[in-house]
C-alpha cells in the first residue's frame, strides 16, 4: 500500500543553517506519527516541508504517492507554480501553534471560508458541515462566538474544525497545545484522539508525551536535523536505546 507520507533523504537550510540533514521515514495510511525533540531540532520545519510551505534544498517528499511542491522531468525537480502549489495543499489539514482564526468572523465563518472560496462549496451545505463540524470537536453552542469571546482550548478546537472542512487525507499539528493552559490541554486532546480513532492519519509535533504513548503508532525523536530514534512509543519510553534519546526523555517523563 501507498504510505500517506514518504520522506527520502529530506534536507532543509536557511543560509548557512542546517536545519534538516536528511530527513526519511514514512507514515502508513491511519497512522499517527508523534515527533517529539528539543526546541531547534526541526520537527517544525519537516512538518511544514510536508505541505510546501517550506522548499526543500535536498531529497524527495511524497504524499499518497504525489511528489510534494514540485514536477520531476529527466531526473531533475521542477518546482510547481505557486497556484499548483496550493491545490495540492488543499488535501492536507495544518493546525498551528497559534490559532491563526480571523478575528472579525465567527466560529462558523471561520470554518466555512475556505470551502465556500477555495474548493466552491455551497454555502448552505458548507454551513450544515460547519455545525457538524463545530459538535464533533464540542462546540455546538459556540458557531456565532468571535475568537476572542473563546478560551485557547476552544479557539484551537474550532482551528481543527476548519482544517477538516476541506476534507484532508492527511492532518498536521504542530504543537497544538503548546500555547494553551495546562487545564485546556486535555479538551484539544481529546478531539485529536478521536480522529485517530475515527482513522485519519495524522503527523502531530509535540511535548505531549501521554498522548504519543497512548495515540502514537510511531514515535521519531529528532536532534539537530535528524532522526536519532525512532519505533513503538511504549518501548521507546520503556527503553530509549540513544543515549541522547535517554537525555531527552529522563527530562520530559
Amino acid at each position: 500500500m501507498t504510505p500517506m507520507v514518504k520522506a527520502e533523504q529530506v534536507c532543509k537550510s536557511f543560509g548557512a543553517l542546517r536545519v534538516l540533514k536528511g530527513v526519511t521515514l514514512e507514515v502508513g495510511k491511519g497512522e499517527v506519527l508523534c515527533m517529539v525533540g528539543p526546541s531547534g531540532s526541526g520537527k517544525s520545519t519537516f512538518l511544514r516541508c510536508i505541505n510546501h510551505l517550506e522548499t526543500v534544498n535536498a531529497g524527495r517528499l511524497y504524499v499518497d504517492g504525489e511528489l510534494v511542491g514540485y514536477h520531476e522531468r529527466g531526473g531533475k525537480l521542477h518546482e510547481m507554480k505557486p497556484r499548483e502549489a496550493a491545490k495540492q495543499r488543499r488535501d492536507v489539514g495544518m493546525v498551528f501553534q497559534h490559532f491563526n482564526l480571523f478575528p472579525h468572523r465567527t466560529a462558523l465563518e471561520n470554518i466555512v471560508e475556505a470551502p465556500i472560496h477555495v474548493k466552491r462549496v455551497k454555502k448552505k451545505d458548507a454551513l450544515e458541515r460547519g455545525r457538524d463540524l463545530l459538535q464533533q470537536v464540542g462546540l455546538a453552542d459556540k458557531a456565532d462566538a468571535y475568537p476572542a469571546q473563546l478560551s485557547g482550548g476552544q479557539q484551537q478546537r474550532v482551528a481543527i474544525a476548519r482544517a477538516l472542512a476541506m476534507n484532508p487525507k492527511l492532518m498536521l499539528f504542530d504543537e497544538p497545545t503548546s500555547a494553551l493552559d495546562p487545564e485546556l490541554v486535555g479538551e484539544v486532546l481529546g478531539v485529536m484522539k478521536r480522529l485517530a480513532e475515527e482513522g485519519m492519519t495524522m503527523v502531530v509535533v509535540t511535548h505531549e508525551m501521554g498522548f504519543a504513548r497512548e495515540v502514537a503508532n510511531q514515535l521519531v525523536f529528532m536532534d539537530e536535523g535528524v532522526i536519532m530514534e525512532r519505533g513503538n512509543p511504549r518501548e521507546m519510553m520503556a527503553n530509549p536505546q540513544h543515549e541522547r534519546t535517554k537525555a531527552f526523555l529522563s527530562k520530559v517523563l
